[in-house]
């Protein structure tokens, strides 16, 4: 979304997610021509430090990732990020076509009828969906964030010791991860739902497109919760449970209680998305984030949904380096991996 001088000609590009319960990196080798997954980084960040997927405590969070750059001994510290949440916004408009000399003259009058921000405190960007089309209406995809949320993401990446390259928005990075390792999933109306710690976000995507994300008030913290009040457990017990997959037909009820928020969440992006044109539901679901990996959660949803749902891989199709092959965890990362790897896959490289 924002490039920055020292992304351009880079041979290896490093994507970082700050989420609300992990910090991720992702570093992408395009030395060889195809891109290889070459490093995986996580750490944990303190709890608290970042609720609701904002950061309240970028002191020690800066200190976590810089400890993890530390620890990995990875010595690029140019990185890509991404932003989402309220404060972003990405929307599938119309407007008279015209060449992308004069949209970037018309487009930020346009967005003002649709970005509920005060557009002298944004940063915006755009892309022509539709270039080739004759039609006297084209489509544009608009990316809106709020200019304190880049600011205040910039200062806590140099707070940490790394150089932002290019601050991107999540929605955009998960669709390439999507489209490199599902290309399949480019086709027809995708839900691409990523689920972390703290929330859900629920990306749909139309030909590969994306045209609606809402976010869902669900986290893998619902689970501990629920597992919690089932089992008379504490918070760390439950977690333990949880993280082993030892928690058997408790988790299940769990889940099943859970996973309607997730459901419904998902079914409302789909009425929005058939509301605008009749007769384009949602076809399958993707699940990605720390929650993906949840035993069982997959197949509750395809159940609620009665849809193909499943599990997003961040290598399913992408190379990954011997490296990161040896990793012992490494399947149970996958779905956690596909925001960090979609910013390193950036098309710009």
């Amino acid at each position: 979304m924002i490039p920055l001088p020292a992304f351009r000609g880079r041979k290896t590009v490093l994507g970082l997610d700050i989420g609300a319960g992990f910090g991720k990196v992702a570093v992408v080798d395009y030395r060889g021509g195809a891109p290889r997954l070459a490093k995986i980084a996580v750490t944990s960040l303190e709890d608290g430090s970042v609720p609701d997927g904002e950061i309240v405590q970028p002191d020690r969070v800066a200190e976590a990732i810089a400890s993890m750059f530390e620890r990995e001994r990875i010595a690029q510290r140019d990185v890509v990020t991404g932003v989402g949440g309220r404060d972003v916004i990405c929307k599938l408009i119309e407007v008279d076509r015209m060449d992308e000399d004069e949209a970037r003259e018309v487009i930020p009058w346009e967005a003002e009828q649709h970005v509920p921000f005060d557009m002298t405190n944004v940063q915006m960007d755009f892309v022509i969906t539709d270039p080739m089309e004759d039609t006297p209406r084209m489509k544009v995809l608009l990316a809106v964030a709020k200019t304190e949320l880049i600011e205040a993401r910039i200062s806590l990446l140099r707070q940490s010791g790394l150089t932002p390259a290019a601050i991107s928005v999540e929605t955009f990075a998960l669709r390439n991860a999507l489209e490199a390792n599902y290309p399949d999933a480019m086709e027809g109306v995708t839900a691409l739902v990523d689920i972390g710690a703290a929330g859900t976000t629920v990306n749909v995507m139309d030909d590969g497109v994306p045209v609606l994300v809402r976010d869902v008030a669900f986290g893998t913290r619902e689970v501990v919760r629920g597992l919690q009040r089932s089992g008379d457990l504490s918070p760390a017990a439950a977690r333990t449970l949880l993280g082993n997959g030892a928690a058997g037909p408790m988790l299940r009820e769990v889940l099943m209680e859970c996973a309607g928020a997730v459901a419904k969440g998902i079914q409302r992006a789909g009425a929005l998305v058939e509301s605008d044109d009749p007769g384009l539901g949602i076809a399958r679901v993707y699940l990605c984030g720390g929650g993906a990996a949840i035993e069982g959660l997959s197949a509750i949803l395809a159940e609620w949904l009665g849809l193909e749902t499943r599990v997003a891989s961040a290598f399913e199709l992408l190379e990954v380096g011997p490296g990161v092959a040896d990793h012992a965890e490494l399947p149970a990362l996958a779905p956690a991996l596909m925001l960090p790897v979609g910013l390193a896959l950036r098309e710009s490289v």
